[in-house]
């Protein structure tokens, strides 16, 4: 799935996406959400939901990396594309050794991108 993509099935969701910038805030937000579910459920023992919301950060993860430009993005698409990397090698780890700590890195990184986002953007 490409950004356009991704956009064009938000708008069909009846998603008010007045910004293309606030797609990207919202895959931040959804992932951020979706890692603190699955640190929940390995504080619970609930594998099923674990992996269930592991896959679903992983996804995100996933489709900002498929929405890197990095024509016109450069340094900072190549940066990007590493972070988001390392946060799908993470996300492995805690699913693989069910240890927090690993999600706790990811839910750094992912405060980290969107608090620099709404600076970068203005949202």
């Amino acid at each position: 799935m490409t950004y356009n993509n991704a956009l064009d099935s938000y708008n069909q969701m009846n998603v008010n996406i007045d910004r293309p910038e606030k797609l990207i805030l919202m895959l931040y937000e959804g992932a951020l959400r979706f890692t603190h579910f699955a640190k929940k459920a390995i504080r619970e023992g609930d594998i099923e939901k674990k992996v269930k919301y592991i896959i679903k950060t992983s996804n995100i993860f996933i489709e900002l990396i498929n929405s890197l430009d990095f024509e016109k993005g450069g340094d900072i698409a190549y940066y990007l594309n590493g972070l988001y990397t390392h946060q799908l090698k993470l996300l492995a780890k805690a699913n693989a050794e069910n240890k927090e700590e690993y999600l706790d890195d990811v839910i750094r990184v992912l405060k980290g991108l969107i608090e620099a986002w709404k600076e970068e953007t203005g949202l």
